[in-house]
């Protein structure tokens, strides 16, 4: 779609985004994400008192699910804009998938993390030839750089969330999902920005309605449910969470209007429920996952 999505209203790019956009998302991805593992949990079904399953994402190319919608906006890109090189700004995991995309399509890319960042994601980024730019003491402050940069220097930006091509990428994981397991009752997803919950709960609910959403929020950080709760995205007075990939204070306006329209519910758990269940994964699957994986 490209920057011309901002010459509508966030309800007109909801009501306009169809299932014919996800599948061509899904044709785009062919032979750069994996289709993950959809896997049987015997130990959560217990405790749960139902069927449940794990979709794998952190076996996903660069370990996480950005990828999909990282490389399903960069190569929507016009020859010029490919040209002018693409920015972003992440703590990790939308960072290595611009990079990884950027690198797979020839395009020039610009990261700025937080100077806070663990080395190992530097370094992960910059070995995927992205330019690392480290600025500031978290997301907020690597992001309001990034967003001069790209004034100064004409960058395409590509939005680790608040993006409808990018929102779109992501909710590729929810056809997987359902072509694994035909009679699916709901799909819980972990929110941040709101970037996976938006795809997955488009894509679930166009094709088959019955599919209940629900979205899963840090206690201590959860901007959706405070913006759904207000009808408009507020800023949290902060977001200190282990689920460090979902620290986000200010929900997207875009995403707001996709759950908005399309989750059914928000569900909250503490830090305590989170490590609780990140100890379980490691004991009962021999799994690793970061804190927003496991939440």
């Amino acid at each position: 779609m490209g920057e011309e999505q901002t010459t509508q209203t966030d309800e007109e790019v909801v009501a306009s985004t169809g299932i014919s956009d996800i599948y061509a998302a899904a044709k785009r991805l062919e032979g750069i994400v994996r289709k993950t593992p959809l896997t049987y949990s015997e130990f959560f079904s217990d405790i749960s008192g139902c069927s449940t399953y794990l979709k794998l994402e952190n076996l996903q190319t660069t370990g996480a699910f950005k990828l999909r919608g990282a490389y399903n906006r960069i190569s929507l890109l016009t020859e010029e804009e490919k040209n002018r090189g693409v920015i972003t700004a992440s703590a990790g995991n939308h960072a290595q998938g611009v990079a990884y995309a950027s690198q797979k399509l020839g395009v020039r890319a610009v990261i700025c993390m937080p100077a806070t960042t663990p080395i190992l994601k530097v370094e992960a980024t910059r070995a995927l030839g992205a330019t690392v730019i480290l600025h500031g003491n978290g997301f907020d402050d690597a992001y309001a750089r990034s967003l001069e940069l790209q004034k100064e220097k004409g960058y395409v930006y590509i939005h680790p969330f608040n993006d409808r091509d990018v929102i779109v990428g992501q909710g590729t994981i929810a056809l997987e999902v359902i072509d694994a397991l035909k009679d699916i009752d709901a799909i819980l997803v972990p929110i941040g920005g709101g970037g996976l919950s938006s795809g997955i709960a488009l894509a679930a609910k166009l094709v088959n309605p019955q599919v209940k959403v629900i979205g899963v929020e840090p206690e201590n950080a959860a901007c959706m449910k405070a913006a759904l709760s207000c009808g408009r995205t507020i800023t949290l007075p902060s977001a200190d969470t282990v689920a460090d990939g979902c620290a986000v204070r200010t929900a997207g306006k875009l995403t707001l209007e996709f759950c908005r329209r399309y989750l059914d519910e928000i569900i909250t758990v503490s830090e305590m429920d989170i490590m609780s269940a990140l100890l379980s994964l490691i004991e009962k699957h021999k799994l690793i996952a970061e804190g927003a994986g496991v939440l």
